[in-house]
């Protein structure tokens, strides 16, 4: 499941080291090269919202062969492609496809005792994790020696050997709930009304992968520039400090089956915060860009782990209906930072780019730090959370 997780989440991030380079083939501008990244997530979100969800009622062993092989069929067309329009509908659509981890990690959740269940999504985001790692390397490195489009026709081969792992090795599931598809969705939504806790942890996700993705989607430009002049392989190394996010990820599981959640999304936000502190001081460093990477990622995977432990616990029989639900905020806010960070760096450079994540990462403390007491303020006056 872990491995599986990373061959098709890759699909998202193979395209960051290479926007400098696609954005010469096509003969584009920056902001429009960085609208390819914000296609993609788009596309993840309404994969999460209309995909995923089916978890719950359609075997999940079937449902994923089906979205790999698919996913497959579309990362072998993009490598075709000499349009730019053609080039921007395939990355909606690879972005659509790619949720298939997203269907793996409560598939993985559903195995788990609840005393490990944190533990055990820590271990399944782990290939998560590493997906995105090593994509971004694993994209500069082909790219610097085959061409960029050697990414992508590498990648459908890869995903056409998981899907006939997935067949092989994935377990039987019992009969699934018998619901028609626009109840599913009803149902999923209704979650947002419902669960006040998911839509705290919705926001935070929001506003965190909001952040992440505003670096990561500027960061080749910034490092294919003076004072660096680094090469598609140079820049894909990059990808490298984003390891102390799998630490940060089995560390916070750890932690938040001892209870200890509040903790570790505080500590995860003020993680981020001196990210960009360091991003800002050091830009024109490599060590400085390299340490804020790894304060980022850190920050970002552990937070993640703590939404997700909080969110799997609201409705067992319906994780895979939450996990969209969650998500989809996640990626729309992942769309957002591609698209402010695209227009921002653009007009103001790298400096434009540090202020919008300091801000964001702001607005994730302040209601992380102060969420004790106003849960007690509220209590006392007989409120509802919010």
């Amino acid at each position: 499941m872990s491995v599986s997780i990373g061959v098709i989440v890759a699909d998202l991030y193979y395209l960051q080291p290479l926007l400098h380079q696609v954005s010469s083939d096509f003969a584009i501008s920056t902001s429009k090269a960085s609208l390819l990244m914000t296609l993609v997530q788009v596309g993840y979100a309404l994969g999460l919202a209309f995909l995923v969800p089916l978890g719950d009622i359609i075997p999940r062993r079937r449902l994923l062969v089906g979205i790999y092989l698919l996913a497959a069929v579309l990362m072998g067309a993009a490598a075709c492609v000499h349009s730019f329009n053609a080039f921007a509908v395939m990355s909606l659509f690879i972005g659509l496809t790619s949720v298939g981890g997203q269907v793996i990690v409560p598939f993985a959740a559903d195995f788990a005792k609840d005393e490990e269940r944190s533990r055990v999504i820590a271990k399944v985001m782990t290939g998560l994790l590493l997906g995105i790692l090593f994509s971004r390397t694993f994209s500069g490195l082909m790219a610097q020696a085959l061409g960029w489009r050697s990414v992508y026709w590498i990648a459908s081969g890869l995903l056409i050997l998981i899907a006939i792992a997935l067949r092989l090795v994935l377990p039987v599931e019992s009969p699934r709930e018998h619901m028609r598809y626009h109840e599913l969705l009803y149902d999923a939504f209704s979650f947002i009304r419902t669960h006040h806790h998911l839509r705290r942890r919705a926001y935070f996700g929001f506003l965190m992968f909001a952040t992440f993705s505003a670096i990561w989607t500027v960061l080749s430009f910034h490092l294919a520039a003076a004072p660096f002049h680094y090469s598609n392989a140079a820049i894909g190394l990059f990808g490298l400090f984003g390891v102390a996010g799998v630490l940060a990820a089995n560390l916070t599981g750890t932690h938040a089956d001892r209870d200890r959640l509040n903790l570790t999304t505080r500590v995860s936000g003020l993680l981020m915060l001196a990210s960009f502190g360091v991003f800002w001081f050091g830009r024109n460093g490599f060590l400085f860009i390299g340490l804020g990477l790894v304060l980022l990622d850190a920050g970002m995977q552990g937070m993640q782990i703590s939404n997700q432990s909080v969110i799997y616990a609201l409705a067992p029989q319906k994780r895979s209906r939450i996990n969209s639900i969650y998500m989809v905020s996640c990626f729309l806010g992942a769309s957002a930072g591609s698209f402010l960070a695209g227009h921002l760096y653009q007009s103001y450079g790298w400096v434009g780019v540090c202020c919008l994540g300091f801000v964001l990462t702001v607005a994730i403390l302040i209601p992380a730090l102060l969420w004790k007491v106003s849960k007690k303020l509220l209590a006392q006056a007989g409120q509802p959370l919010i």
